[in-house]
């Protein structure tokens, strides 16, 4: 009887696990057999090992592609795939690794994440200048995010713990996909932070350790998504997803004169290319400035 792909993805799980492999690394692994799995099993095929054909997989990416997933999503599924299939084949569970010299999926420039405008940002901050508790935490929320650029899951997953937390150093410990790190405030977002936690003490969920509260606990990542939309709403601007602060921040960084490195290290990137990706948006802008700061020609 041909092994079933569900227990060699466990197999596989534990090998990625035992070679050190980050948790999101294993993720998006385990994703790639899962879905290839799940394809199978709609066209009515067993989800085994002997389905795990070239042929098949062909057509498990032309159906990828036909259902409208980007170059990128495509990619890594292709690449958690044959990551699975080369352990297959070094375990010798499979002869050979039936995606070897497969090409994989080509990735195109995706557009740019459009970065927002200092006039839309003050709107956006005007919706929650008032004192209720709403206010107070979505105010201190977007300022956070302003500040340091961190990712709406780093954001969810704050905590008022003092050693991750303090308002008199103006420093707080976020975890992400990378790993923890540092990131910095300044005055306005301290005060505005201070400010939160004052009205927080008195919430019906104070007890919790997350930072962010909501009417049901802690707030989610979604959570803090439909703050923006609501807050948009009554701004009048077009939806704001907090993912669009990350790459405004970055934006700023580097235009005012940040260093790449000191960027990179902040943001919690691993790779140039990510830099280059959150930087994009304005990069000609920036190099024109530089052009036009040195003027070589006019030294001479």
């Amino acid at each position: 009887m041909a092994a079933r792909l569900e227990d060699l993805r466990k197999s596989f799980d534990r090998a990625l696990r035992a070679a050190d492999k980050s948790p999101q690394t294993v993720r998006l692994y385990d994703q790639a057999v899962i879905f290839f799995g799940r394809w199978l099993a709609e066209q009515g095929r067993p989800e085994t090992l002997d389905e795990l054909t070239r042929p098949a997989i062909r057509e498990w990416l032309a159906s990828l592609r036909d259902a409208g997933l980007s170059a990128n999503t495509r990619k890594m599924r292709y690449r958690g795939l044959h990551r699975f299939c080369q352990w297959l084949a070094d375990e010798d569970e499979l002869a050979t690794n039936p995606m070897a010299k497969l090409e994989a999926p080509a990735v195109t420039d995706e557009p740019a994440v459009p970065i927002v405008s200092d006039a839309d940002l003050t709107k956006l901050l005007s919706t929650c200048r008032g004192k209720s508790f709403a206010d107070r935490r979505d105010q201190a929320i977007f300022r956070v995010l302003l500040d340091t650029g961190i990712r709406v899951g780093e954001l969810a997953g704050m905590t008022t713990d003092p050693s991750r937390l303090d308002l008199d150093t103006a420093i707080a410990l976020v975890t992400g996909k990378t790993g923890t790190r540092f990131v910095y405030f300044g005055d306005r977002t301290v005060q505005a932070v201070d400010r939160y936690l004052r009205v927080r003490s008195d919430h019906r969920w104070a007890h919790l350790p997350k930072l962010w509260l909501g009417e049901r606990g802690g707030l989610t990542e979604d959570g803090i998504r439909a703050r923006f939309e609501v807050r948009c709403d009554e701004a009048g601007l077009p939806r704001i997803h907090p993912h669009q602060l990350r790459h405004t921040w970055a934006n700023d960084f580097l235009a005012n004169g940040g260093q790449e490195r000191d960027a990179m290290r902040l943001a919690g990137w691993k790779s140039d290319a990510m830099l280059g990706r959150y930087g994009s948006v304005a990069a000609d802008e920036r190099a024109k400035a530089a052009a036009q700061r040195l003027r070589r020609g006019d030294r001479i």
